[in-house]
Protein backbone atom coordinates (compact mmCIF):
# COMPACT_ATOMS: atom_id res chain seq x y z
CA UNK A 1 0.00 0.00 0.00
CA UNK A 2 3.02 2.50 0.81
CA UNK A 3 2.82 3.32 -3.55
CA UNK A 4 -1.05 5.19 -2.49
CA UNK A 5 -1.34 8.01 -1.60
CA UNK A 6 -3.87 8.48 1.15
CA UNK A 7 -4.28 12.33 2.09
CA UNK A 8 -6.14 12.68 -1.41
CA UNK A 9 -9.28 14.86 -0.25
CA UNK A 10 -12.30 13.07 -1.17
CA UNK A 11 -16.43 13.73 -1.51
CA UNK A 12 -18.37 10.71 -0.93
CA UNK A 13 -21.29 11.18 -2.95
CA UNK A 14 -24.50 9.07 -2.91
CA UNK A 15 -28.17 9.30 -3.48
CA UNK A 16 -31.23 9.01 -0.78
CA UNK A 17 -34.15 8.75 -2.72
CA UNK A 18 -37.46 10.14 -0.76
CA UNK A 19 -39.54 7.26 -1.99
CA UNK A 20 -37.28 4.98 0.05
CA UNK A 21 -38.56 3.37 3.43
CA UNK A 22 -36.92 4.56 6.57
CA UNK A 23 -35.28 1.28 7.00
CA UNK A 24 -33.63 1.82 3.75
CA UNK A 25 -32.57 5.04 4.19
CA UNK A 26 -31.04 3.60 7.75
CA UNK A 27 -29.41 1.08 6.33
CA UNK A 28 -27.67 3.23 3.19
CA UNK A 29 -26.68 5.91 5.85
CA UNK A 30 -25.09 2.99 7.46
CA UNK A 31 -23.35 1.63 4.76
CA UNK A 32 -22.24 5.58 4.13
CA UNK A 33 -21.23 5.80 7.40
CA UNK A 34 -19.01 2.62 7.32
CA UNK A 35 -17.20 3.06 3.94
CA UNK A 36 -16.63 7.10 4.99
CA UNK A 37 -14.82 5.99 8.62
CA UNK A 38 -12.93 3.64 6.45
CA UNK A 39 -11.32 5.84 3.94
CA UNK A 40 -10.57 8.27 6.93
CA UNK A 41 -9.38 5.55 9.07
CA UNK A 42 -6.10 5.66 6.51
CA UNK A 43 -5.84 9.29 6.02
CA UNK A 44 -8.00 10.88 3.31
CA UNK A 45 -10.13 14.03 4.36
CA UNK A 46 -14.04 13.20 3.36
CA UNK A 47 -17.07 14.85 3.40
CA UNK A 48 -20.04 13.17 2.56
CA UNK A 49 -21.98 14.45 -0.21
CA UNK A 50 -25.71 13.19 0.08
CA UNK A 51 -27.91 14.09 -3.16
CA UNK A 52 -31.87 13.80 -2.08
CA UNK A 53 -33.16 15.46 -5.25
CA UNK A 54 -32.18 15.42 -8.99
CA UNK A 55 -30.42 19.11 -8.37
CA UNK A 56 -26.54 17.05 -8.60
CA UNK A 57 -25.22 20.64 -9.76
CA UNK A 58 -26.60 22.97 -7.29
CA UNK A 59 -25.91 20.10 -4.53
CA UNK A 60 -21.98 20.28 -6.02
CA UNK A 61 -22.02 24.11 -6.51
CA UNK A 62 -19.91 24.81 -3.36
CA UNK A 63 -17.11 22.37 -4.25
CA UNK A 64 -14.29 22.98 -6.20
CA UNK A 65 -12.91 20.50 -9.22
CA UNK A 66 -9.25 20.99 -8.56
CA UNK A 67 -9.23 20.07 -4.77
CA UNK A 68 -11.23 16.75 -4.50
CA UNK A 69 -11.77 13.22 -6.01
CA UNK A 70 -15.55 12.24 -6.15
CA UNK A 71 -16.07 8.79 -5.00
CA UNK A 72 -19.25 8.26 -7.10
CA UNK A 73 -21.59 6.07 -5.28
CA UNK A 74 -24.52 7.31 -6.54
CA UNK A 75 -26.66 4.96 -8.74
CA UNK A 76 -29.51 7.55 -10.18
CA UNK A 77 -30.50 10.87 -9.32
CA UNK A 78 -33.36 10.64 -7.21
CA UNK A 79 -36.50 10.36 -8.59
CA UNK A 80 -35.44 10.36 -11.66
CA UNK A 81 -35.03 6.15 -13.09
CA UNK A 82 -32.02 4.90 -15.27
CA UNK A 83 -30.65 8.14 -14.39
CA UNK A 84 -26.72 6.20 -13.10
CA UNK A 85 -25.34 7.42 -16.65
CA UNK A 86 -26.90 10.95 -15.94
CA UNK A 87 -24.91 11.57 -12.64
CA UNK A 88 -21.61 10.97 -13.96
CA UNK A 89 -22.63 13.29 -17.24
CA UNK A 90 -23.04 16.11 -14.89
CA UNK A 91 -20.33 15.40 -12.54
CA UNK A 92 -18.48 15.22 -16.13
CA UNK A 93 -19.78 18.62 -17.22
CA UNK A 94 -18.62 20.36 -14.09
CA UNK A 95 -15.23 19.12 -14.45
CA UNK A 96 -15.04 16.96 -11.16
CA UNK A 97 -12.94 13.77 -11.42
CA UNK A 98 -14.30 10.77 -10.51
CA UNK A 99 -14.40 7.19 -9.37
CA UNK A 100 -15.16 4.25 -11.76
CA UNK A 101 -16.95 4.23 -15.23
CA UNK A 102 -17.55 6.96 -17.50
CA UNK A 103 -21.46 7.96 -18.61
CA UNK A 104 -20.54 6.10 -21.86
CA UNK A 105 -19.80 2.99 -20.25
CA UNK A 106 -22.89 3.28 -17.55
CA UNK A 107 -24.77 3.87 -20.30
CA UNK A 108 -23.87 0.84 -21.92
CA UNK A 109 -24.27 -1.46 -18.86
CA UNK A 110 -28.21 -0.64 -19.04
CA UNK A 111 -28.02 -1.95 -22.66
CA UNK A 112 -27.88 -5.65 -22.18
CA UNK A 113 -28.11 -6.34 -26.19
CA UNK A 114 -25.12 -4.27 -26.74
CA UNK A 115 -22.88 -6.18 -24.19
CA UNK A 116 -23.85 -9.35 -25.40
CA UNK A 117 -22.66 -8.27 -28.89
CA UNK A 118 -19.54 -6.43 -27.40
CA UNK A 119 -18.69 -10.01 -26.03
CA UNK A 120 -20.00 -11.62 -28.89
CA UNK A 121 -17.37 -9.50 -31.06
CA UNK A 122 -14.69 -10.06 -28.39
CA UNK A 123 -14.97 -13.94 -28.83
CA UNK A 124 -15.88 -14.27 -25.11
CA UNK A 125 -17.94 -17.04 -24.13
CA UNK A 126 -21.31 -15.88 -23.28
CA UNK A 127 -25.02 -18.05 -23.37
CA UNK A 128 -26.94 -17.79 -26.62
CA UNK A 129 -29.49 -14.70 -26.92
CA UNK A 130 -31.88 -13.11 -28.82
CA UNK A 131 -34.17 -9.83 -28.10
CA UNK A 132 -37.72 -10.55 -28.01
CA UNK A 133 -40.12 -7.48 -28.99
CA UNK A 134 -43.65 -9.47 -29.03
CA UNK A 135 -44.46 -12.69 -26.70
CA UNK A 136 -43.72 -14.92 -29.67
CA UNK A 137 -41.47 -17.68 -29.08
CA UNK A 138 -40.45 -18.17 -32.83
CA UNK A 139 -37.50 -19.88 -33.80
CA UNK A 140 -35.90 -20.35 -29.80
CA UNK A 141 -35.67 -23.99 -28.79
CA UNK A 142 -33.20 -23.31 -26.31
CA UNK A 143 -33.92 -24.43 -22.63
CA UNK A 144 -34.21 -23.75 -20.02
CA UNK A 145 -33.85 -20.51 -20.60
CA UNK A 146 -33.71 -17.22 -18.41
CA UNK A 147 -35.88 -13.70 -19.69
CA UNK A 148 -34.45 -10.69 -18.51
CA UNK A 149 -35.44 -6.84 -19.10
CA UNK A 150 -33.14 -5.84 -21.78
CA UNK A 151 -32.47 -2.22 -20.44
CA UNK A 152 -32.14 -2.99 -16.37
CA UNK A 153 -29.94 -3.32 -13.71
CA UNK A 154 -29.37 -4.95 -10.61
CA UNK A 155 -31.36 -7.33 -10.71
CA UNK A 156 -34.55 -5.81 -11.45
CA UNK A 157 -37.21 -8.07 -13.12
CA UNK A 158 -35.49 -11.50 -11.92
CA UNK A 159 -37.26 -13.92 -10.02
CA UNK A 160 -37.97 -17.75 -9.65
CA UNK A 161 -40.19 -16.84 -12.78
CA UNK A 162 -37.36 -15.62 -15.36
CA UNK A 163 -36.32 -19.35 -15.72
CA UNK A 164 -38.54 -20.91 -18.47
CA UNK A 165 -38.83 -24.94 -19.73
CA UNK A 166 -41.20 -24.05 -22.90
CA UNK A 167 -42.46 -21.99 -25.47
CA UNK A 168 -45.08 -21.52 -23.33
CA UNK A 169 -43.32 -20.36 -20.22
CA UNK A 170 -41.02 -18.52 -22.46
CA UNK A 171 -44.06 -16.31 -24.03
CA UNK A 172 -45.25 -15.92 -20.94
CA UNK A 173 -42.75 -14.34 -18.96
CA UNK A 174 -41.77 -12.40 -22.10
CA UNK A 175 -45.14 -10.47 -22.06
CA UNK A 176 -44.51 -10.10 -18.60
CA UNK A 177 -41.74 -8.19 -19.23
CA UNK A 178 -43.26 -6.06 -21.92
CA UNK A 179 -45.86 -5.19 -19.87
CA UNK A 180 -44.93 -4.71 -16.55
CA UNK A 181 -41.11 -2.93 -17.82
CA UNK A 182 -41.98 -1.78 -21.21
CA UNK A 183 -38.84 -2.86 -22.76
CA UNK A 184 -37.87 -5.76 -24.92
CA UNK A 185 -36.92 -8.74 -23.37
CA UNK A 186 -33.40 -10.38 -23.31
CA UNK A 187 -33.21 -14.24 -23.40
CA UNK A 188 -30.77 -16.33 -23.06
CA UNK A 189 -29.81 -19.91 -22.44
CA UNK A 190 -29.96 -20.36 -18.66
CA UNK A 191 -26.61 -22.06 -17.41
CA UNK A 192 -27.03 -24.11 -14.40
CA UNK A 193 -23.51 -24.77 -13.71
CA UNK A 194 -21.60 -22.29 -10.78
CA UNK A 195 -21.57 -19.09 -10.62
CA UNK A 196 -18.67 -17.03 -10.12
CA UNK A 197 -18.06 -13.50 -9.22
CA UNK A 198 -14.54 -11.92 -10.08
CA UNK A 199 -13.66 -7.96 -10.04
CA UNK A 200 -10.80 -6.52 -11.25
CA UNK A 201 -9.48 -3.31 -10.86
CA UNK A 202 -7.01 -0.81 -12.84
CA UNK A 203 -6.67 1.31 -16.26
CA UNK A 204 -4.16 0.13 -18.81
CA UNK A 205 -2.49 -2.75 -16.26
CA UNK A 206 -5.27 -4.58 -14.57
CA UNK A 207 -5.49 -6.69 -12.54
CA UNK A 208 -7.89 -9.34 -10.43
CA UNK A 209 -9.11 -9.71 -7.66
CA UNK A 210 -10.03 -13.67 -6.01
CA UNK A 211 -12.83 -14.92 -7.43
CA UNK A 212 -15.95 -15.52 -5.37
CA UNK A 213 -18.74 -18.27 -6.04
CA UNK A 214 -22.67 -17.88 -5.01
CA UNK A 215 -23.30 -21.53 -3.60
CA UNK A 216 -26.68 -22.68 -4.65
CA UNK A 217 -25.75 -26.23 -3.08
CA UNK A 218 -29.02 -25.91 -0.48
CA UNK A 219 -31.35 -24.69 -4.01
CA UNK A 220 -32.89 -27.96 -5.86
CA UNK A 221 -35.26 -26.24 -7.91
CA UNK A 222 -33.69 -25.04 -11.51
CA UNK A 223 -35.67 -21.90 -11.01
CA UNK A 224 -34.19 -20.77 -7.76
CA UNK A 225 -30.46 -21.58 -8.76
CA UNK A 226 -30.07 -17.71 -9.52
CA UNK A 227 -29.20 -14.80 -7.81
CA UNK A 228 -32.45 -13.01 -8.36
CA UNK A 229 -33.35 -8.89 -6.62
CA UNK A 230 -34.84 -10.71 -3.73
CA UNK A 231 -31.58 -12.80 -2.98
CA UNK A 232 -29.84 -9.91 -2.81
CA UNK A 233 -31.85 -7.36 -1.16
CA UNK A 234 -34.08 -8.95 1.35
CA UNK A 235 -32.68 -10.69 4.03
CA UNK A 236 -36.51 -12.11 5.27
CA UNK A 237 -36.07 -13.81 1.87
CA UNK A 238 -35.87 -17.77 1.45
CA UNK A 239 -32.86 -17.30 -1.23
CA UNK A 240 -30.77 -14.20 0.95
CA UNK A 241 -30.52 -17.22 3.60
CA UNK A 242 -30.04 -20.31 1.31
CA UNK A 243 -27.38 -19.03 -1.04
CA UNK A 244 -23.58 -19.24 0.62
CA UNK A 245 -21.20 -16.59 -0.68
CA UNK A 246 -17.28 -18.54 -0.60
CA UNK A 247 -14.59 -16.75 -0.58
CA UNK A 248 -12.35 -17.24 -2.51
CA UNK A 249 -14.07 -20.14 -4.51
CA UNK A 250 -12.44 -22.89 -4.85
CA UNK A 251 -10.81 -23.77 -8.12
CA UNK A 252 -8.12 -25.80 -9.29
CA UNK A 253 -4.76 -23.25 -10.91
CA UNK A 254 -5.89 -23.86 -14.54
CA UNK A 255 -9.54 -23.00 -13.81
CA UNK A 256 -8.21 -19.71 -12.13
CA UNK A 257 -6.13 -18.59 -15.08
CA UNK A 258 -8.82 -19.53 -17.30
CA UNK A 259 -11.53 -17.23 -15.51
CA UNK A 260 -8.82 -14.58 -14.86
CA UNK A 261 -8.39 -14.17 -18.69
CA UNK A 262 -12.01 -14.13 -19.25
CA UNK A 263 -12.63 -11.57 -16.73
CA UNK A 264 -10.17 -9.15 -17.36
CA UNK A 265 -10.82 -9.79 -21.37
CA UNK A 266 -14.69 -8.74 -20.35
CA UNK A 267 -13.57 -5.83 -18.04
CA UNK A 268 -11.36 -3.93 -21.06
CA UNK A 269 -13.79 -4.89 -24.06
CA UNK A 270 -16.63 -2.68 -22.27
CA UNK A 271 -14.58 0.29 -21.20
CA UNK A 272 -15.01 -0.55 -16.93
CA UNK A 273 -13.11 2.10 -15.43
CA UNK A 274 -10.92 1.73 -12.13
CA UNK A 275 -12.90 -1.22 -10.78
CA UNK A 276 -15.96 -3.30 -12.17
CA UNK A 277 -16.94 -7.00 -11.80
CA UNK A 278 -17.65 -9.77 -14.36
CA UNK A 279 -20.15 -12.44 -13.37
CA UNK A 280 -19.76 -16.02 -14.62
CA UNK A 281 -21.24 -19.39 -14.66
CA UNK A 282 -18.82 -22.35 -15.11
CA UNK A 283 -20.03 -25.84 -17.24
CA UNK A 284 -18.40 -28.25 -18.66
CA UNK A 285 -15.55 -26.66 -18.30
CA UNK A 286 -16.42 -23.02 -19.94
CA UNK A 287 -16.74 -19.82 -18.11
CA UNK A 288 -19.46 -18.43 -19.73
CA UNK A 289 -19.85 -14.65 -19.21
CA UNK A 290 -23.57 -13.33 -17.89
CA UNK A 291 -23.04 -10.36 -16.58
CA UNK A 292 -21.09 -7.35 -16.53
CA UNK A 293 -21.12 -4.94 -13.78
CA UNK A 294 -19.34 -0.99 -13.75
CA UNK A 295 -19.41 0.31 -10.88
CA UNK A 296 -20.16 -2.55 -9.06
CA UNK A 297 -21.69 -2.22 -5.15
CA UNK A 298 -19.07 -2.05 -2.25
CA UNK A 299 -21.08 -1.96 0.97
CA UNK A 300 -19.17 -4.19 3.54
CA UNK A 301 -21.15 -7.42 2.86
CA UNK A 302 -20.88 -7.65 -1.08
CA UNK A 303 -18.48 -10.12 -2.74
CA UNK A 304 -16.25 -7.33 -4.48
CA UNK A 305 -15.43 -5.79 -1.03
CA UNK A 306 -15.21 -9.68 0.29
CA UNK A 307 -12.64 -10.33 -2.01
CA UNK A 308 -10.52 -6.99 -1.76
CA UNK A 309 -10.17 -8.28 2.18
CA UNK A 310 -8.83 -11.73 0.64
CA UNK A 311 -6.28 -10.10 -1.15
CA UNK A 312 -5.20 -8.16 1.92
CA UNK A 313 -6.64 -5.30 1.16
CA UNK A 314 -8.86 -3.49 4.60
CA UNK A 315 -12.15 -1.46 3.46
CA UNK A 316 -10.27 2.02 3.70
CA UNK A 317 -7.52 0.51 1.82
CA UNK A 318 -9.93 -0.67 -1.21
CA UNK A 319 -11.19 2.47 -1.08
CA UNK A 320 -8.31 3.92 -1.02
CA UNK A 321 -6.71 1.78 -3.94
CA UNK A 322 -9.89 2.96 -6.16
CA UNK A 323 -9.51 6.85 -5.01
CA UNK A 324 -5.50 6.90 -6.64
CA UNK A 325 -6.69 5.11 -9.75
CA UNK A 326 -9.21 8.30 -10.31
CA UNK A 327 -6.65 10.54 -8.87
CA UNK A 328 -4.30 9.63 -12.00
CA UNK A 329 -6.53 11.52 -14.46
CA UNK A 330 -6.73 14.97 -11.82
CA UNK A 331 -4.85 17.88 -13.51
CA UNK A 332 -3.73 18.34 -10.21
CA UNK A 333 -3.34 15.10 -8.09
CA UNK A 334 -1.86 13.13 -11.04
CA UNK A 335 1.05 15.29 -10.94
CA UNK A 336 1.69 14.50 -7.20
CA UNK A 337 1.35 11.17 -7.26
Amino acid sequence: MAEQRCDLPVLLLHNLNPEWTPEERRETQEDVTAFAEALQEVGHPLEVVALEDERLAKRLSGFDPGGHIVFNWCEQLPGVSHSEPDVAAVLEHLGFVFTGSSREVLSLSYDKPRVKRLLDEARLPTPPWAVFHAPDAGEWDIFPAIVKAAHEHCSIGISTESVVNSPAELERRVAFILETHRQPALVEEFIDGRELHQGAWGNGKVSALPATEMDYGELTDVRERLFTYEAKYDPRSRLYEKIALHVPALLEPAEESELERIVLAAYQASGCRDYGRIDVRLRGGVFHVIDVNPNPDINPLTSLTQAAADAGYSYGEMGSRIVNLAAARHPRFRTQI
